[in-house]
């Protein structure tokens, strides 16, 4: 098999039907997910060992190929004749290869283009603070945050700093300077980066992931010291995030982490992507805007209260979750069914419906 054509032409059939995602795995079809929905490509023959070891060939530098055999498991970035680019995921699976490809759309849309609220935009006009977008994976968490960043760089004169692994978006500076770095590629790790952004004159960074608590103590402490920190966490929502990322901390440092937090967050956007019932996808979210009352609760360890603060915050801008996914019900956006499995408290759903 001629493994760049077939990698081609299986990029193609993603590019035309409107995919997300590819996988390949061996002893399967490849197979494209569309809509959230998988489809296996029956007209292709099923993959075997040495299928997945040609295409993780092509997909990888030789380099990123040692080091994944070595590893056993990879994240890459991959362009495909300079027109689509693919963040992937190499892994072993009873000692087989398998790949997934997730589609990086090259245009940047908008906060309208996706369906997300304006008030996103108060967030990327903010000079410091720390925000964070949360959500289970592949919910669009970093097409939310390239959309706060063009916004940024369309409308600011900012030293913008990306630190990704694989980078995704890949963005032309406009108004702002914008340096995007790759780590094991421009950079060691997360935190080194984060600790190196201070020497750059930076103003706004943007980490693709929240991984571990070095990570989350250097954000931290760049949105007290006078910058804007954008990032994500695989969280469900507000509350969970707060808990998840004191508790990334020995218990000796979590008092100080709870003081550092509730001074420097602005935000927590969390968001799940529901299938439209005229098609495709469509976010529902939460929004939690950090004010006195909760940063309170985050200093006396009161998070489970955070829920309430959302659900009676709609006049300062908070978004509850439920009553996103009553509205999209209620415009005939999504079934019934799809609100409640999306929904964190069905009992609550069910009294707003």
């Amino acid at each position: 098999m001629d493994y760049k054509q077939e990698l081609s032409s299986l990029i193609d059939v993603v590019i035309r039907e409107g995919g997300s995602d590819l996988h390949l795995s061996s002893g399967s079809h490849p197979t494209i997910r569309v809509s959230g929905s998988l489809i296996p490509l029956l007209k292709k023959p099923k993959l075997t060992p040495e299928d997945t070891l040609g295409f993780i060939t092509e997909l990888l530098r030789p380099n990123q190929k040692e080091g994944f055999l070595k590893d056993q498991e990879v994240d890459f970035s991959y362009s495909h004749d300079g027109k689509v680019r693919f963040r992937g995921n190499g892994f072993f699976g009873q000692g087989s290869i398998g790949i997934a490809l997730r589609l990086v759309p090259k245009e940047i849309k908008t906060f309208e283009d996706l369906n997300l609220p304006q008030i996103l935009a108060d967030f990327a006009a903010r000079e410091q603070g720390f925000f964070l977008v949360v959500g289970p994976v592949g919910q669009g968490k970093s097409t939310t945050l390239a959309s706060m960043i063009d916004v940024i760089n369309s409308n600011r004169a900012e030293h913008i700093v990306t630190i990704e692994d694989p980078i995704e978006y890949v963005f032309e500076p406009k108004k702002s300077i914008i340096d995007q770095r790759e780590v094991h590629i421009d950079t060691k790790n997360f935190h080194t980066a984060l600790r190196e952004a201070f020497r750059q004159d930076v103003d706004v960074l943007m980490v693709g992931e929240m991984r571990g608590p070095e990570t989350m103590a250097a954000a931290v402490t760049a949105a007290e010291t006078g910058h804007l920190v954008l990032s994500t966490l695989h969280t469900n929502n507000a509350a969970q995030t707060i808990d998840r990322i004191i508790d990334s901390f020995p218990g000796a440092q979590q008092d100080q982490i709870r003081i550092q937090l509730a001074v420097s967050l602005a935000g927590i956007f969390s968001q799940r992507l529901v299938p439209r019932v005229s098609g495709g996808l469509i976010p529902a979210y939460e929004l939690l805007i950090n004010n006195k009352a909760v940063a309170n609760l985050i200093r006396e360890r009161r998070t489970h209260e955070i829920n309430t603060v959302i659900e009676t915050g709609q006049e300062e801008g908070m978004i509850d979750l439920n009553r996103s996914l009553a509205e999209l019900v209620r415009r005939g956006d999504i079934t019934v069914e799809n609100a409640f499995s999306r929904s964190i408290n069905p009992k609550v759903l069910e009294r707003i419906l």
